[in-house]
């Protein structure tokens, strides 16, 4: 299958450069992915070049550790907004989840997901699946649900293992019947790693190998 609409092409490395990060654009809007996924610090940058394109631009919150207070992350989401950004992928508080403080949780992403939803924006929720068991996991997927999110995360790619067939099974059985969709992020460095998560139930890929997966190579 063809997955340049399902990926999120994504440049968060913290030394990306200028030059990089239109090395990314170019590569977005030439292949038609679906957004440019960057730090808040590009946001204005990326959308502004992303104008009159049909590419998006996507930018993340509490990231990596997802260990912002609330008013950090919604601060940092309305900032994004303003400059221009279509999607937020915000990180959960995974210690206060694993300790099953389950309301500062859920409250936590709830700020966020309205402060996108009342200016009609998607709003990701990454859970870090490696960090989790897979009740946990199935938990905060419901959880995540639960908040009107329009996709939960599997990972940030900062953590100890990216996105597994497994997790992405869990997550969709548990937001299933929901209106929140499943995003696989982390070690889809191929077309065959592509198709396992969508396989399995994703239906966004959070993707840095981006040319490799759609069968292209990058550029010198």
């Amino acid at each position: 299958m063809e997955f340049n609409s399902l990926i999120d092409h994504t440049l968060l490395a913290p030394d990306a450069t200028a030059d990089q990060i239109d090395r990314v654009i170019q590569e977005a809007q030439d292949h038609h992915f679906h957004t440019v996924m960057v730090n808040p610090y590009w946001v204005k940058k990326v959308h502004q070049d992303l104008v009159n394109s049909d590419v998006l631009t996507a930018c993340v919150i509490g990231f990596p550790l997802g260990a912002n207070t609330t008013r950090v992350k919604l601060f940092e989401a309305q900032d994004a907004l303003e400059n221009g950004a279509d999607e937020l992928d915000m990180v959960m508080n995974i210690g206060e989840f694993k300790a099953g403080h389950d309301q500062i949780v859920k409250a936590d992403i709830q700020a966020v997901v309205d402060a996108g939803h009342r200016v009609h924006k998607v709003v990701k929720v990454i859970i870090e699946t490696c960090l989790l068991t897979d009740d946990e996991i199935s938990r905060a997927a419901q959880l995540v649900a639960s908040t009107g999110a329009d996709f939960v995360k599997t990972s940030t790619g900062f953590s100890k293992q990216g996105a597994t067939v497994q997790a992405v099974k869990l997550m969709h059985k548990a937001v299933k019947g929901t209106a929140t969709a499943v995003k696989a992020s982390g070690g889809i460095h191929n077309s065959t790693d592509a198709q396992a998560m969508v396989d399995a139930g994703a239906t966004r890929l959070g993707v840095s190998h981006s040319l490799a997966v759609i069968g292209e190579k990058a550029g010198d």
